[in-house]
């Protein structure tokens, strides 16, 4: 690529000028093309005449954009498929990597409807229930692989026959679902869910995420970011170290490694647990499901998922719902949106907005979202009013700051005006 130079004039009506920042020449030609068709009015010009012309010229880049979305998204597939094809040939293939090729083949399905056509192939042989959870094309493509497996959605006994044949099949009993579901399967945190204190809650790391190992790439070490959190001493942590769970707390008193295994009968039913989270992969999370029966049934039940990045955000939700002493939040989802100058977000009755800068701070105003004026008159379980205008003095804490302010309002107490 062409080094630019230091006040080079960017002519965006020649191809030179894009291909010098990277475009390709056949992109760079047609961007170039789009600014010679519409070009900017002289500042003279009517005003609805040039608003008309930026219209025109971003109808011509949305098809531009639109078409290299396409292009993108086909080379995605591409790679998507020789990556699959590549665990086939190298022998660490499974069978639904050989379902997706399948779908490909046989049905000249695109990636994802190839995805939910093994899904639904593998769900039929596992013999468990139907459960598309898609729509469109690739709901069809569930269904044809469901179909192909020996499902039948209409027919009551379906999964069990099925669960049944599956069963004789591997050569082993059939056995009855169990009571409660396995820590392997648990959704991942969310932000919908209630704010619970730091004491009534369970945290199971892998050796990996306590940091005891070194763990695999995509393994994501939480022990210290939960460590530093106000008010998480409370928590109570287990560690799987050496395929034993341990309690954390006995990893600095041991003797010998690894600690001996943690009498989980004798330690969790003195606590009162509602919430817990798993973060461990591989063989460690294996282990913490050999011990699922001896865990406590919890209103909240989650594990980190899927990649590091996407690990990290989660285990960001589920630090953020933890309540200290004293202190008081709501649940549900919040809604976020944009306005002029930036964030805007709704929970329930009410709405934080991001005004601007001025002499105190990043100053977000807290409202009633139907009526649109400051909600006053909120008191928190101490006592104490809340002021429904919030500073902070960075703007990249604007956005944990409109969250924590919504929570701590809905969370409040809100006096009539005549007691105030």
């Amino acid at each position: 690529m062409a080094r630019v130079e230091a006040g080079t004039p960017f002519d965006p009506a020649e191809a030179a000028c894009w291909i010098t920042r990277g475009r390709p020449p056949a992109e760079a030609a047609r961007l170039a093309s789009i600014w010679r068709r519409y070009p900017d009015l002289p500042a003279a010009a009517p005003a609805d005449d040039r608003m008309q012309r930026l219209r025109n010229r971003a109808v011509a880049m949305r098809a531009f954009h639109d078409a290299l979305d396409r292009r993108n998204q086909q080379a995605r597939e591409i790679r998507n498929f020789a990556f699959t094809a590549s665990r086939i040939a190298q022998g660490v293939g499974d069978d639904r990597d050989r379902a997706i090729l399948a779908g490909r083949d046989r049905h000249g399905y695109r990636w994802m409807p190839c995805v939910r056509y093994a899904e639904g192939l593998m769900v039929a042989r596992g013999g468990r229930v139907y459960a598309p959870h898609c729509t469109g094309e690739e709901r069809e493509a569930y269904d044809r692989g469901f179909a192909e497996g020996g499902g039948d959605p209409g027919d009551v006994f379906d999964a069990a026959r099925r669960a049944l044949r599956a069963a004789v099949a591997r050569d082993l009993p059939a056995e009855p679902a169990l009571a409660r579901p396995l820590p392997s399967t648990w959704p991942k945190p969310d932000d919908a869910r209630r704010p619970t204190p730091w004491l009534r809650r369970l945290v199971i790391l892998g050796a990996a995420e306590a940091g005891l190992t070194t763990g695999e790439a995509e393994c994501l070490m939480v022990l210290p970011a939960l460590l530093a959190r106000e008010g998480a001493a409370d928590t109570t942590v287990l560690v799987v170290a050496d395929g034993v769970l341990i309690d954390r707390e006995a990893c600095a008193t041991a003797s010998t490694w690894p600690p001996p295994p943690a009498d989980l009968p004798a330690l969790l039913p003195g606590r009162d647990i509602d919430d817990i989270l798993v973060a461990a992969q591989g063989a460690d999370l294996a282990v913490i499901d050999a011990h699922a029966s001896l865990l406590p049934l919890a209103r909240h039940q989650e594990r980190l998922r899927h990649t590091a990045a996407l690990q990290r955000a989660q285990f960001a939700l589920w630090l953020d719902r933890g309540l200290c002493a004293g202190e008081s939040r709501a649940a549900g989802h919040i809604r976020w949106g944009k306005v002029n100058r930036g964030l805007v977000a709704r929970l329930g009755e009410l709405t934080a907005t991001y005004t601007g800068k001025d002499a105190q701070g990043h100053r977000i105003a807290i409202t009633l979202t139907a009526t649109g004026t400051p909600a006053a008159g909120y008191v928190a379980c101490d006592g104490a009013e809340l002021v429904p205008a919030v500073f902070v003095s960075n703007r990249k804490a604007v956005r944990g700051a409109m969250e924590g302010a919504l929570r701590r309002f809905a969370g409040a107490i809100r006096l009539p005006a005549s007691t105030r």
